[in-house]
């Protein structure tokens, strides 16, 4: 892209962030972990990145079970681990212990920012809260946060809300679990459909788009476009 594109920002107390894909490299750090798993565990012949592609591909679907109300709020390490016990079946791995098995969904826990997040985020944090908006659980984002050295403020998203994006109230409720106005909270992400649902609940927006991600440009009525959350900082200066 090479260049940022601002609109209005003034009024903004908060930026909110989407972390898998925005903040994160899930694709490669989840690869990554698998492999020094299975090689730790003598597993063999399994194409590992594809393996972390299909874990995420059924990461939407359980959440709807959840945003339709056809089952109860759980966190998303649970649905993770779900979802994993449906992959080792289907891709026959064996021989596996409940602790492999709770060591193996941690790998989510274990995520690498990319390169420009931490510098981004502590200079967007000299003058806004910054929190993840995510989908991600307390227990989850804290770990990632700590072997990262994300400088959260405090943890919003899924958990404390109840809900999962793109339900409204995992927007809504973070705002106001901050005492600011939707209007003065801008959310961060790599992923158009996450500011289209945050937009409609009146937050503003700002995309920035990650290499592995699949929207490479941002869509209608978005507030800020910046390459990287350096660009960010600068255009809401910090």
């Amino acid at each position: 892209m090479g260049e940022t594109r601002t609109g209005d920002l003034s009024g903004i107390r908060a930026c909110l962030f989407d972390v898998f894909g925005t903040v994160v490299d899930w694709r490669g750090s989840v690869e990554r972990e698998l492999s020094t798993f299975a090689a730790a565990k003598g597993i063999t012949g399994v194409d590992w990145l594809r393996f972390a592609k299909d874990w995420r591909r059924l990461y939407d679907p359980a959440m709807q079970e959840v945003r339709s109300g056809r089952r109860d709020f759980v966190i998303l390490d649970v649905l993770h681990r779900e979802n994993l016990v449906t992959l080792l079946e289907r891709y026959e791995i064996g021989g596996l212990t409940d602790a492999d098995v709770d060591e193996m969904n941690l790998v989510w826990h274990h995520l690498d920012p990319w390169p420009d997040s931490v510098e981004g985020l502590t200079r967007l944090k000299s003058r806004y809260v910054i929190a993840p908006c995510s989908n991600g659980n307390i227990a989850l984002i804290v770990d990632m946060a700590k072997r990262a050295g994300l400088p959260w403020d405090v943890v919003l998203g899924s958990e404390p809300t109840r809900s999962y994006k793109r339900s409204p109230q995992t927007y809504l409720a973070s705002c106001r679990m901050l005492g600011i106005d939707a209007s003065e909270a801008l959310m961060v992400a790599a992923h158009n459909v996450d500011l289209d649902a945050a937009r409609e609940c009146g937050l503003r927006t700002a995309f920035v788009p990650r290499p592995t991600e699949w929207d490479k440009e941002a869509g209608e009525g978005v507030d800020v476009v910046a390459d990287d959350f350096v660009a960010l900082a600068a255009a809401l200066g910090c």
